[in-house]
């Protein structure tokens, strides 16, 4: 079996990649990412020299170069994790978001019905549906909610699976897609809440918090992910989409009280900050239709999960500290290049 994981030097995309290494020695694992801000060499730092491993820089949105990695590798099954995904950054400069995220989408959907891909499966997001009111918990989202985005990111996401279903529907593509809700856990860009709020404790420098901090996700750690989306590609039925969460509603306040809480700093480090334009109330996943129909469970709650990624980050400074210096580049061209 070879399997192509496109972003797999990111955060969710790299965990996946150890995953299946550690899963499936007898698989072969091949990487495109193009390195960009988020996308991290080092993550895969201990898996990179492995016999059935491979990594491949390059740019899912160039369609001369991915047909020639499609015609050579032969691939039976493509996991797309490759995207733009910081709302923030989708905010600042919408162009590259809808350039990635759709038409690289599309040049890997052509490549996959060229070379006749077995799977191909589609890693989306719980942002496509837009967001629920704070004051109806019964509220979830499940797979037939309608999509209502809200930022270029989400946008970009939603357009993406539109364009995956119909691929389906026109050609019969062997497709999957799946929609998570916030992920947290190893290797982490420290951009997002989690990683920046305990690199901030850490340091002792202020904890921004967007508005009153009252907007509640649905955290899902990473690692029960990665045992999702390996179910999906292979048990899930073809043209089918699966909802990934939790089961771990948190304020995003809360989140920051538990991780002052566990570095034992100061709630007088958080600092309120102005809210971001259009930003989401509340997700909820509704995961049940994965769970009844594969038998999937999360191995993690949030008070285990955050623990374990708290005692990662202290434990791994060095790569922090090379993202922060941009050490962790010269580490990518010297591995690269090799």
């Amino acid at each position: 079996m070879k399997i192509l994981v496109t972003g797999g030097a990111g955060f969710i995309g790299g965990n996946f990649c150890h995953y299946l290494v550690d899963k499936y020695p007898d698989y072969n694992i091949v990487v495109l990412d193009a390195l960009t801000y988020a996308g991290n060499l080092e993550t895969l730092a201990s898996i990179i020299n492995k016999n059935n491993f491979r990594f491949v820089k390059g740019d899912i949105t160039d369609r001369k170069e991915v047909f020639k990695l499609f015609e050579t590798e032969k691939f039976d099954i493509v996991v797309n994790f490759a995207a733009e995904s910081h709302v923030d950054r989708s905010i600042e400069n919408p162009e590259i978001f809808l350039k990635t995220n759709v038409i690289g989408t599309q040049v890997l959907m052509d490549a996959s019905k060229n070379y006749k891909v077995k799977r191909f499966h589609q890693v989306s997001t719980d942002e496509v549906y837009g967001d629920l009111p704070l004051n109806r918990p019964d509220l979830l989202f499940t797979e037939t909610t309608p999509l209502k985005t809200s930022s270029p990111y989400s946008a970009s996401k939603a357009s993406a699976d539109l364009l995956v279903n119909a691929y389906y529907r026109t050609f019969k593509m062997p497709i999957t897609i799946s929609r998570c809700s916030n992920n947290y856990g190893p290797y982490q860009f420290p951009e997002k809440l989690i990683p920046l709020m305990i690199k901030n404790a850490l340091e002792n420098k202020n904890l921004p918090v967007y508005g009153k901090g009252e907007n509640v996700r649905d955290w899902l750690h990473v690692y029960d992910h990665c045992t999702a989306i390996d179910l999906i590609i292979h048990k899930g039925k073809i043209g089918e989409i699966y909802n990934i969460g939790g089961h771990n509603e948190k304020t995003n306040i809360d989140v920051v009280k538990t991780i002052l809480k566990e570095l034992k700093k100061p709630t007088s480090l958080i600092n309120y900050v102005t809210d971001r334009p259009g930003h989401d109330l509340r997700y909820a996943i509704d995961a049940s239709k994965i769970e009844n129909e594969l038998g999937w469970k999360p191995k993690y709650n949030f008070d285990l999960g955050i623990k374990q990624t708290i005692k990662w980050n202290i434990d791994n400074q060095k790569w922090l500290k090379n993202i922060e210096t941009g050490e962790y580049l010269r580490f990518m061209e010297k591995h690269y290049n090799k």
